[in-house]
Order: structure tokens, then sequence, then C-alpha cells
């Protein structure tokens, strides 16, 4: 099954290259890696704006994960024309924007990581990652998250 075909059966729609919010580019290749910049968490086109552990729970920090995680495919696709080029998504970094108590980041990160897996299935779309509690994001987003992909 092709990846558009997987995304067509989760019915999910890619966006188009968000233009960048300050002096950067969405994504650089380099050989066979693409490294797409961080992408902000949104919601019904706006910035998903709160922090975990105050007034975002993990499971709403889980589902702005997997929305990243759509954008994040949508730049990956522009990057590189055809996602079925995906060799390997190598790593995610993701960044929460929390409370100092707050301590379930890599749970609301697995919100990007399972949409990864299930998209691109087991040998590709399992990736190391990190997952950082922060005290800002850019325009107060809850999440942000960047990604290295291999194409082939």
């Amino acid at each position: 099954m092709s990846i558009y075909d997987k995304l067509a059966e989760l019915q999910i729609t890619l966006p188009p290259v968000a233009v960048p919010a300050a002096a950067y580019v969405p994504f650089v290749q380099t050989g066979n890696l693409v490294f797409l910049s961080g992408h902000i968490a949104k919601k019904d086109g706006a910035v998903w704006a709160g922090q975990l552990g105050k007034n975002i729970s993990t499971e709403e920090g889980k589902a702005a994960a997997r929305a990243i995680a759509i954008d994040l495919m949508g730049t990956l696709h522009a990057a590189v024309g055809d996602l079925n080029k995906v060799k390997r998504i190598v790593k995610l970094m993701s960044l929460v924007n929390s409370t100092g108590d707050f301590t379930e980041q890599h749970l609301v990160t697995n919100g990007a990581s399972e949409l990864f897996g299930q998209v691109f299935g087991p040998q590709v779309g399992a990736h190391a990652r990190s997952a950082f509690g922060v005290a800002q994001i850019p325009m107060g987003a809850c999440v942000e998250i960047e990604l290295i992909a291999e194409i082939g």
C-alpha cells in the first residue's frame, strides 16, 4: 500500500507548507537526509496555545502532536515530492510547553510517533526521538516538533 493510500484510509489530507514565521527555511536536504524545521501545533488554522500541566491535558497534547505530524508530512511531501521515497523517519525532537512539575512529555509526543508508525509502517516509521519539557514555545504553542528523514 502506498503512503498516500494509507493517508486516504486514515482520512488525512496533507496541508501545504507553512510560511516560516522567522528567519529560517521549512526544510533542508543534505545527501539523503531531509531536516524539517520545527512545526508548532495548530488547531482550526490557529496556534494551539497552552501549557501542559496548567490548561492542556496530556490527551489534548497528544492530539496536538498528532496534528503536527500531519503538518510535518505535508512539508516532507513538499521537500521530496513523493512520500514513498522516504526510507526512514530517523528522528523526532519534541518540545512540550509544560509546567515544571509536568512529566508526561513522552506521552504527548506519542501522538506524533504513533501516527508516523501507522502511516509509514514499523520499519520505516519507527524512529529515535527526544521529548523535552520547556518553559515556553513561540506564540504560546503547546507543542513543537522537528523531524529528520532519510530518502532513497
